[in-house]
């Protein structure tokens, strides 16, 4: 991975923009390269300690927050279903209309997400809205109102229009080798200062090559 993309800091916080393929923490399975270990390096380096706030899936790009105190880590973790998140993503066919789903999600052996009515599962909620598409796909701004593993490429799969490159969930299209989801947006009052912040990260550029421009 390149130089750390760092989006924000000050003394508590240092919140960083995730390269797709990169894990957010190493797995179980061994010591693949991921995002924590350059920041745990970046922030040795400066004296000071790291907590993962959020996490993203390896394929997903976009903003991940890091605490530099665990009481930070946790008035950021408490706090964070009044965090406002929105992702940008490229799904299969288009869309016309703004929309939600709401389902209750699981886990299988085989550690696959899917959606139940079942209320034993955890409740997710995703709202919707196109602001462009072509003959193939569809570009999202997609706000997330609870935090579930996987939630958006299980609710993209769920209306037939999942994320392009997302095999996992039903794509059957990877026409620039990588997931085409993105977290660019986040909004919450800084557990410290109580100042409000707001961040916005740009569409990835290889997105351009689908067709999509915000510029």
């Amino acid at each position: 991975m390149k130089k750390l993309n760092i989006v924000y800091e000050d003394k508590y916080l240092l919140i960083i923009n995730k390269p797709a393929k990169v894990l957010t923490i190493a797995t179980n399975k061994g010591n693949e390269h991921n995002l924590y270990s350059e920041v745990y390096d970046y922030l040795h380096k400066k004296n000071q300690k790291v907590f993962i706030v959020n996490r993203l899936d390896k394929d997903t790009s976009g903003l991940v927050v890091f605490a530099k105190s665990e009481e930070i880590k946790s008035l950021m973790q408490d706090n964070w279903n009044e965090v406002i998140r929105k992702y940008y993503a490229i799904v299969e066919g288009q869309i016309k209309s703004e929309g939600e789903v709401e389902s209750y999600l699981k886990e299988t052996k085989t550690l696959l997400t899917y959606s139940t009515k079942d209320k034993s599962g955890k409740y997710a909620k995703t709202i919707y809205k196109p602001i462009n598409s072509n003959k193939k796909y569809t570009l999202l701004i997609i706000n997330i109102l609870t935090g579930r593993k996987n939630q958006i490429r299980v609710h993209m799969q769920d209306i037939n229009h999942p994320i392009v490159g997302d095999k996992k969930y039903g794509s059957n299209t990877n026409p620039i080798n990588r997931m085409c989801l993105h977290a660019y947006y986040l909004k919450f009052i800084h557990p410290k200062t109580k100042d409000l912040i707001e961040l916005s990260i740009d569409l990835p550029k290889e997105f351009e090559k689908l067709g999509f421009n915000l510029k």
